[in-house]
């Protein structure tokens, strides 16, 4: 394994995370959301980026043109090009499910090999991100397949949007779920335990069907609404909020 300083570029449809690693560890991270980069500029990124790297490898899942704006930043902060990640047939330690590689999304594809480099076991890889993502990995690296769901807040829209009759507040306090709380009071906090309940639901079934077929998966959590179901989900896990920086650091210190 080599030991170099790469950047790390973990580019969502919300934020971009980054990360230094120096080795297969990360030594710093940060994050910007789009929206404060096109309120302040380029600024809103660079300051805190390191300029002299070795290698910049980025997972992105935002679309072409951002794709685009990013590498042009890179390219004049760090005078190094960005080298943007794709899912294979295999790789890292993980054999793709899909028929046709490239359609499954890079961010899950670099989630699964940061944690198998991690745990080395059979996992249920949840991104709790936009979209909610549950993949499956047998204790081999073997993909066995994943979900999709809508996330928190794109189930609250599509509620809002859909219905005349609910509306949801921004004020008022998270979901809590503990005991008789699951049922709420006030159509906001139903909305929010509902989709709460949604997710860990889907999650809690994903890992019965694991164990059911004969694995014994480690759950591994991440994702910027994360916070949101850990203390809600009835599984043991273990919560990686960088996961898919993880996965880069180790993509950038290894061989295929």
């Amino acid at each position: 394994m080599n030991s170099i300083r790469a950047l790390l570029l973990d580019i969502g449809n919300t934020r971009i995370k980054w990360g230094l690693a120096h080795g297969a560890n990360l030594q710093r991270t940060g994050t910007v959301t789009h929206q404060k980069l096109r309120d302040a500029g380029i600024a809103a990124l660079t300051t805190r980026l390191p300029r002299r790297v070795e290698q910049v490898l980025a997972c992105n899942v935002a679309g072409n043109s951002v794709a685009t704006k990013i590498s042009g930043i890179i390219h004049l902060h760090c005078d190094t090009d960005t080298h943007f990640v794709h899912p294979a047939r295999s790789g890292y330690g993980i054999t793709n499910a899909y028929g046709r590689p490239r359609r499954l999304g890079v961010d899950r594809w670099v989630a699964m090999i940061g944690a198998y480099a991690e745990f080395s076991a059979a996992l249920c890889v949840i991104d709790a991100g936009t979209a909610v993502t549950i993949d499956a990995v047998d204790r081999k690296g073997k993909h066995l397949g994943g979900q999709i769901i809508p996330g928190l807040r794109l189930m609250q829209e599509a509620l809002t949007s859909a219905t005349d009759g609910i509306v949801i507040s921004n004020k008022g306090s998270r979901s809590t779920l503990d005991g008789l709380n699951l049922f709420a009071k006030n159509t906001t906090a139903a909305v929010r335990n509902g989709t709460v309940s949604a997710v860990c639901g889907a999650i809690e079934r994903s890992v019965r069907r694991l164990k059911k077929e004969g694995h014994r998966p480690r759950v591994i959590v991440t994702g910027g609404d994360a916070p949101r179901i850990l203390n809600q989900v009835d599984v043991k896990f273990d919560h990686r909020p960088n996961l898919v920086l993880q996965g880069l650091a180790y993509m950038s210190q290894s061989e295929r």
